[in-house]
């Protein structure tokens, strides 16, 4: 199934916008007033001319403090090479600043694989005149040395340690790095799972790699080592029961689904009977009156 990458980013920056910022930009991070923050529907644009339609990633209202005025910060993520991106910017921000009206800041995240040298800025000129000068932010993920971010307590960092540049014979320190990370902020369960999730998209151990993971976070601190093998074991669980609830809707009998998660066949048909409750909450009320009586 097709990872969608822009979905993924948005979610991420969405619930951690103030962190993304002071970890890639802390210049402008530190002049936004963050207790004035939204984050406006998506916007949809028609390029006529290649007959493809373009959405914009994340569009957030926000203030300069000491400031009354609105400004815009735009934020689009790139997943893939596109020569002609910064122009695509140049349109995101023409039609936006028309329908807006307002001080506009764009951000591009390059988090595709490739090493390139991304452009920051769209121009168009004559030999005897420059009509146009336009600039954005950005960071390029691939270029950023994962060592350097681990020792921040940032949730961005550690989501994004999975795009930035490690060698594959890092990739067993890469995840170990990040759960440390994680135990260390001590966020709670739903951001947990976000950040494990996109983590996970991204960087996919190998079942020997996971033992040999297992053997490093063994050899932790003991009460780091406790807590790194509680998260893995919880998100673990969790996925299993992801993963079962997918096979009941598809019709999978519950003895198949313990063979295939090694979930109690207890806890499926927990889940087989909440399922139920949800695609026919009538027959379950009707169910519970029924028991009651």
């Amino acid at each position: 199934m097709a990872v969608d990458h822009d979905r993924l980013f948005k979610e991420l920056i969405t619930t951690f916008f103030e962190e993304f910022l002071l970890l890639f930009f802390p210049h402008v991070h530190e002049h936004i007033d963050f207790q004035h923050v939204s984050f406006l529907s998506e916007e949809l644009f028609t390029d006529v001319t290649a007959g493809e339609k373009y959405r914009v990633d994340l569009l957030v209202e926000t203030k300069l403090k000491g400031e009354d005025s609105l400004i815009i910060v735009h934020i689009e993520n790139q997943s893939y090479v596109q020569p002609s991106f910064p122009e695509r910017m140049f349109i995101y921000f023409s039609r936006l600043f028309e329908k807006y009206r307002k001080r506009m800041l764009p951000i591009a995240v390059f988090s595709y694989d490739s090493l390139r040298n991304e452009p920051s800025s769209f121009t168009l000129q004559f030999p005897f005149f420059d009509v146009l000068q336009f600039r954005f932010l950005t960071v390029e993920l691939r270029k950023q040395n994962w060592r350097d971010y681990i020792r921040h307590d940032n949730p961005i960092a550690a989501a994004l340690l999975s795009k930035m540049g490690y060698t594959e014979s890092e990739r067993v320190e890469l995840k170990k790095q990040f759960l440390r990370m994680i135990v260390r902020m001590e966020l709670d369960e739903a951001k947990q799972r976000l950040l494990i999730g996109f983590f996970e998209t991204y960087v996919k151990l190998s079942d020997e790699e996971e033992q040999q993971l297992r053997n490093e976070v063994n050899e932790m601190e003991t009460k780091e080592k406790e807590r790194v093998f509680e998260l893995m074991i919880s998100y673990e669980k969790k996925e299993k029961r992801n993963i079962a609830k997918r096979m009941l809707d598809k019709g999978y009998d519950v003895h198949t689904i313990h063979e295939l998660t090694e979930l109690p066949v207890e806890e499926i048909e927990e889940l087989k009977e909440r399922c139920t409750c949800q695609s026919r909450p009538e027959f379950c009320r009707r169910l519970v009156e029924i028991e009651s009586r």
